[in-house]
């Protein structure tokens, strides 16, 4: 349920951005903000490549070094924690992604306000965290406050929006109220077939995701 950091890139794209991160560390310095940067973008590319312990050893110097010249609350190194988060959770650290997400909720809260994108994104992904420590109601809570909220700012057929409605529909299926969460992510699916057409990825995920649900003994 947790944001990563996207589809898989091509290898030559990876390249590219490690030949980038190296070029401006050595001509700009370690801790340039466009190194910085360059660094967090190429840690997505190891992420996704499944080198998660170089990843997270890169969002660690990025995390550091924002802090140091931006402050703990700036956009940025929120930005930079929450990534962190993100592979601390693949890891299996959950307790440390959950304090490190909870603390870029409040951040942005801070910062953006409560409705923003950025601010119900880092719910979202707090929400996944913890659901997968086991307490799925709080996690439906905060999913629940989620879709309500991007519903009535967004609407329904925003993208995250619609990401929203499948992770609520994926924590009721596990809660067991198994006739809502199929009618929630039938919903999803039919929205996405809608707006991007059946071959697209996003409908073919959702799709996916509903005939796993038709065929679980249990519905």
């Amino acid at each position: 349920m947790t944001n990563s950091p996207g589809a898989t890139p091509p290898q030559n794209s990876c390249e590219a951005q490690e030949r980038l991160f190296t070029e401006r560390r050595r001509a700009l310095g370690e801790d340039h903000p466009d190194t910085l940067t360059a660094m967090l973008d190429f840690a997505d590319c190891l992420w996704v490549q499944g080198r998660l312990i170089a990843a997270r050893q890169l969002e660690e110097r990025v995390v550091e070094g924002r802090r140091r010249q931006l402050g703990e609350q700036h956009a940025e190194t929120l930005k930079a924690i929450s990534k962190l988060a993100v592979t601390l959770a693949a890891q299996g650290n959950l307790p440390k992604a959950r304090q490190f997400q909870e603390q870029v909720v409040a951040g942005r809260r801070s910062v953006f306000g409560d409705t923003h994108l950025e601010t119900l994104r880092s719910i979202n992904n707090l929400a996944g965290t913890i659901a997968s420590q086991g307490n799925l109601a709080e996690a439906r809570e905060l999913l629940e406050g989620v879709v309500a909220t991007s519903r009535r700012e967004f609407g329904e057929q925003h993208p995250d929006s619609l990401t929203a409605m499948s992770n609520l529909a994926a924590i009721l299926w596990q809660e067991g109220d198994r006739a809502e969460a199929y009618a929630l992510q039938q919903q999803v699916a039919e929205m996405q077939c809608r707006l991007h057409g059946e071959s697209s990825e996003a409908a073919w995920a959702a799709i996916t995701v509903l005939e796993m649900m038709e065929r679980d003994t249990g519905f």
